[in-house]
């Protein structure tokens, strides 16, 4: 039986020998893979790196989920090989023959590592979801669709049209809504952005509120957005990431929406993951939100 991959979620192990590490090779790992999250309202890194020079590279360092190992040799080269030592597992091999080789490598090649890691976290995290699971028939009967969300989450509110899921817990809460809308009255031409913007504040305006009459939950444009065109069980969809504000309040934090073109039920899908944790990271609260939506089932 292959051994099961173990560590926590984006984390990665990079074996490469201190020399390197601690010199211009170290630092370029470290801008790529700990560059701060995009649409977190503080600044968190993508990864957390666990460094272990070369002669380690045994042991408990095989299970890790995600391992890159760097070093000089006689030649250049780069390969990713899935499952070399456990299961599920990314080994990527960067090799070069000078340190400015290696260098070149890192940047050529890092997005296409990133964007693998990427997705090895969100299907990692969504084994996780599968251990304690809520009733979602509310969700599958109204919106003909299916989500994995653990059941720490409780209905907040629900109505013919609208659902908001909530998990409270002592430093914040997680919150996930869920709608549709005709495919008439959104025209996806165009920026899609902003109508993206309307949608989500439409919604915090009819059933987001805080304490006051005049507090409801909308973008903070003052933040950088981020939009980018995706496919969600192989249907088009645009996700977008920011920071939410709670008008006339000091509340504020990290969202991710999704609209999904669902052309064949002549609808809009629309979801949504934010979070408030003031006083703690939120990077792996809103990868849990991104791994829950990215789980989802189209009817």
């Amino acid at each position: 039986m292959p051994r099961k991959s173990t560590g926590k979620i984006n984390t990665i192990s990079v074996v490469i020998d201190d020399q390197l590490w601690n010199g211009i090779i170290g630092d370029s790992i470290r801008n790529k893979f700990a560059s701060p999250v995009e649409g977190l309202s503080k600044e968190e890194p993508e990864f957390d790196i666990n460094q272990y020079p070369i002669n380690v590279m045994e042991g408990f360092v095989t299970k890790s989920r995600t391992i890159i190992v760097v070093k000089q040799g006689e030649k250049n080269s780069f390969t990713i090989n899935k499952n070399q030592y456990a299961i599920p597992q990314n080994v990527i091999h960067i090799t070069g023959r000078t340190l400015s080789d290696l260098s070149n490598l890192i940047e050529k090649r890092s997005p296409q590592i990133i964007k693998i890691i990427q997705e090895g976290e969100i299907k990692a995290h969504q084994l996780l979801l599968n251990d304690s699971l809520a009733d979602t028939k509310t969700i599958q009967k109204q919106f003909k669709l299916t989500l994995k969300i653990p059941k720490n989450y409780s209905y907040a509110l629900k109505n013919r049209s609208f659902v908001w899921l909530k998990s409270e817990f002592p430093s914040g809460s997680t919150s996930l809504l869920i709608t549709q809308l005709p495919t008439s009255t959104i025209s996806l031409e165009g920026n899609v952005l902003d109508k993206v913007i309307k949608v989500h504040d439409s919604i915090g305006t009819l059933y987001i509120k805080g304490k006051e009459p005049t507090s409801s939950l909308y973008i903070d444009k003052s933040y950088p957005l981020y939009q980018s065109q995706i496919t969600l069980d192989g249907k088009q969809a645009y996700e977008t990431k920011g920071t939410w504000r709670l008008r006339d309040s000091f509340m504020f934090g990290a969202f991710v929406n999704y609209l999904i073109v669902d052309s064949k039920n002549n609808r809009i899908i629309y979801l949504e993951g934010f979070c408030y944790i003031p006083s703690r990271e939120q990077r792996d609260y809103m990868h849990e939100l991104e791994s829950i939506i990215k789980g989802i089932k189209i009817n």
